[in-house]
């Protein structure tokens, strides 16, 4: 498999290389290859397939939009909890298509299903299982409204399928990694490991995303392959739970998409005892290492939000609960008043305070504080008496500001991670389709 550079030689892009990014290891019963049907015209890769020779168990979000892509309501009528393989095409989203976008992927699913079944009969053993259409999952991202290029899919399906490896080195994930982006300046991937008893697990995960990014879910595509041995059920569970504080809880400019996906797989290669209950203790490091995975994830797709210069991290506490923490620090990450002046490197903190006021939210102005970096900015309704503007000025030119909001109420908490807006991501959305 080799590296396809136009992925990243785009003028538009920053250029990524290799060694900045986490060494990945192979998931065992994990197959995955990319190639190029020539969608955006340049030759780049824009197609992915990721094969379970023997299965996975597997679980899924999705964007929670009362518009979505062909390949999300596909997916949703997938009722089994063991699937064969999954295919990713950008460039097109697939939405908004009509029938022709639902036939158009039922075609390519109905040739993956023939070039997948004849590939396992090409064992030594000659023994070929059928690899039927509702063994595949889908994900498409890119352009909304035009017409679907199935043709073009469809017919670099043998070779996508010819090109599997299952060794996956940091260049096949770099590889798979890229060929997902679409406006994303650079491949997004994490790894964690954790132990299940005396069994060492691995977790791999990548994902894609820049522009309308805002829950629910994030907006994004996110693929994460383990070779633990855990039930559909308890990973569906589980990724639900960490989703809420890492996908969920991220927004670059509060559109939410119609084709978002984030979905993991269980090969069970690792061999771990049997779960048999979401409580069962052995699952709490799997947990913790996914939810560690998940929001490096989230965290790579803020910081590269279209045109964004810095990641701002903003953490409300001392709410009654947590909806109300959650809904005031959303409040504050999706004002482009709030989002401009961090561009413009201004400690306007006042327009914090205005995106708290307008949540919606029954907060108490005179028990408040704001705090940017560890500067004590505003309390009791007014600004600090220490408040020193040159000294937070030097602070704002950080390439990561943090936030803080106390509401002084209870004792709830959330975390919310945005970027700043600023000419850049109006170059870009304004330029998006050429």
């Amino acid at each position: 498999m080799t590296l396809n550079l136009k992925n990243l030689l785009n003028p538009k892009v920053k250029m990524s290389k290799m060694g900045e990014f986490q060494e990945l290891q192979p998931i065992e019963g994990l197959e995955l290859s990319a190639v190029s049907a020539d969608l955006y015209g340049d030759g780049r890769d824009d197609l992915t397939l990721f094969y379970f020779k023997e299965g996975a168990n597997f679980a899924a979000v999705y964007t929670t939009s009362k518009v979505t892509s062909a390949c999300i309501n596909w997916n949703l009528k997938i009722k089994r909890h063991f699937v064969k393989a999954l295919m990713v095409n950008t460039k097109n989203a697939n939405t908004f298509t009509g029938i022709k976008g639902a036939q158009g992927l039922k075609e390519i699913a109905q040739t993956l299903s023939k070039q997948l079944t004849l590939k396992s009969s090409q064992t030594p053993k000659g023994v070929s299982e059928v690899v039927k259409i509702t063994d595949l999952l889908f994900a498409s991202t890119g352009v909304i409204g035009e017409d679907f290029p199935h043709l073009k899919i469809k017919n670099r399906i043998p070779e996508l399928v010819k090109k599997l490896k299952s060794e996956q080195n940091k260049f096949v994930w770099f590889k798979a990694a890229s060929a997902i982006m679409t406006t994303d300046t650079r491949p997004k991937v994490a790894y964690e490991e954790c132990k299940m008893g005396n069994k060492l697990i691995k977790i791999s995960g990548i994902a894609k995303g820049s522009g309308m990014i805002a829950p629910n879910m994030a907006t994004m595509l996110s693929f994460i392959f383990t070779d633990a041995n855990i039930p559909s059920v308890f990973l569906k569970a589980i990724l639900k739970k960490v989703t809420l504080t890492t996908f969920n809880s991220i927004t670059v400019d509060s559109d939410m998409s119609t084709n978002d996906m984030v979905a993991i797989f269980s090969t069970g290669k690792a061999k771990n005892s049997k779960i048999y209950n979401v409580l069962d203790p052995k699952l709490q490091d799997f947990e913790k290492a996914l939810h560690k995975l998940c929001l490096n994830l989230a965290k790579q797709i803020v910081v590269d939000g279209e045109g964004a210069k810095k990641f701002i991290t903003i953490k409300v506490i001392g709410g009654r609960s947590a909806s109300m923490a959650k809904n005031i620090g959303f409040s504050v990450a999706n004002s482009p008043l709030f989002k401009t002046a961090i561009g413009g490197e201004d400690p306007n903190w006042g327009r914090i305070a205005m995106a708290v006021g307008k949540s919606g939210e029954n907060i108490v102005a005179n028990k408040m504080q704001i705090t940017i970096g560890n500067h004590l900015v505003a309390e009791q309704g007014k600004v600090s008496k220490n408040y020193n503007e040159k000294d937070l000025k030097e602070y704002m030119k950080w390439d990561s500001i943090d936030v803080e909001v106390n509401l002084n109420l209870g004792n709830a908490s959330h975390t919310v991670y945005t970027c700043d807006f600023t000419n850049d991501y109006i170059d870009i959305n304004a330029d998006y389709r050429n």
